[in-house]
């Protein structure tokens, strides 16, 4: 609260209902006028520094204080004052409080390069807290209203953000580590920030007293490439895996009723293939199945090898299959409510379908006309017919009939 009695500051002081102001000049703007004999008040995690042509003179702790020539000697002395003077005197007075600023944030306005050793170079975005005291007014002053010309907290805060982000950056660039070993080294990385912009905070009259990283983040790209190295680990063989996904692909595609994915080229589409790569789909499905259908049987030979000789399917697989079908063929001769013409019908659209994935000669559209002809006329068959197409031995099968086909 000012008084102001002919223009002269008789009463000097300042009562911050925030209690987050860092710096408040008297008057706001400009200079103004004080005389000796003037009272200046200083509350609690108060002082006030007297300022005139850019430099920080006389400080004033809580208390208050009638103005003298003993307690602000400096602005006496640099305004050559004569003593007893009654005259006016221009000069700002600088109240600085020099409380504990806690849970300050600071954030990168834009991401930081960051150096992984399996990612390469990948943009990190940073943020944190930090708290700091007033250590050294007169420095502070100096330095930050004088030099900077900063008096409001947030340009304040603001600077002092962007000088954690430097410092930041430098640590980041000299950092040996991962990517994905960041977040175990949060407190690491906070305390080697601190120690780092300890010293630029002190030439500003500044403790910095503590610094956290509370988070690194990825761009949405580098976290989702993250997600799916995550899902691979998870898989364990990726080769196998992959392997068992295209087979699965090819009996899609192969069961498709209608539409551009029930033919020959929209199969090939969905699964991103040209020729010569439905060939080397249909032989690493046989090299992953041979486990699953042999020991019993021969191993399949690879996809695509015409028929005759060394033969196309494997002995075991096609055995399985064989078997799938019988099975069914016994549900279907179970029915209760299906006349034996009915039954006879289902068993011979059964054997048809197994002809055309047994054949050596069959396309993947012989193979859909058989099935479909079945399912039309038997509907209930669709289910239990899609389960058998779906084991390894039929998708082994369906994926050499995939490869001729193309």
């Amino acid at each position: 609260m000012l008084e102001k009695l002919r223009g002269i500051l008789e009463v000097i002081e300042y009562l911050d209902p925030t209690g987050q102001e860092i710096v408040h000049r008297v008057p706001e703007e400009g200079s103004g006028e004080i005389v000796l004999g003037s009272q200046c008040i200083v509350r609690e995690n108060q002082v006030a520094v007297f300022f005139r042509d850019g430099r920080a003179l006389d400080m004033l702790g809580p208390g208050r204080h009638t103005l003298t020539t003993l307690n602000i000697p400096l602005l006496v002395n640099y305004l050559k004052i004569p003593f007893g003077s009654k005259s006016p005197f221009r000069a700002e007075v600088v109240f600085i409080n020099i409380k504990d600023y806690l849970d300050i944030s600071w954030e990168s306005p834009k991401p930081l390069a960051f150096r992984d050793a399996e990612l390469g170079i990948v943009r990190l975005g940073t943020q944190g807290k930090f708290a700091f005291q007033v250590g050294r007014p007169q420095l502070f002053v100096t330095q930050i209203v004088g030099t900077q010309g900063l008096y409001t907290t947030g340009n304040i805060v603001g600077y002092l953000e962007s000088v954690l982000i430097s410092r930041f950056a430098d640590l980041l660039g000299e950092l040996k580590a991962n990517l994905l070993d960041l977040p175990a080294k949060y407190d690491e990385l906070g305390s080697g920030l601190r120690a780092r912009a300890s010293e630029d905070f002190d030439a500003m009259g500044l403790l910095l007293k503590a610094v956290y990283v509370t988070a690194i983040s990825v761009p949405p790209e580098v976290e989702k490439a993250l997600d799916e190295r995550a899902q691979m680990g998870a898989i364990g063989n990726m080769q196998a895996y992959m392997q068992f996904k295209a087979a699965r692909a090819l009996g899609d595609a192969a069961q498709a009723g209608s539409g551009e994915g029930g033919t020959l080229a929209g199969m090939g589409v969905s699964l991103g293939a040209g020729l010569g790569l439905g060939t080397a789909m249909a032989t690493a499905i046989g090299q992953s199945l041979q486990a699953t259908t042999g020991g019993g049987g021969a191993a399949a030979t690879p996809a695509g090898t015409p028929a005759g000789g060394g033969g196309s399917e494997s002995v075991g697989g096609s055995e399985s299959v064989g078997q799938g079908f019988a099975e069914l063929k016994q549900v279907v001769a179970q029915q209760l409510t299906l006349s034996d013409q009915e039954k006879e019908a289902a068993q011979s659209g059964l054997d048809a379908v197994l002809v055309q994935l047994s054949s050596s000669t069959a396309t993947m559209e012989d193979v859909k006309a058989a099935r479909q002809a079945l399912t039309q006329s038997h509907p209930w068959l669709e289910g239990p017919l899609k389960n058998l197409f779906n084991t390894p031995a039929a998708l082994q099968m369906l994926g050499q009939i995939a490869a001729r086909s193309l």
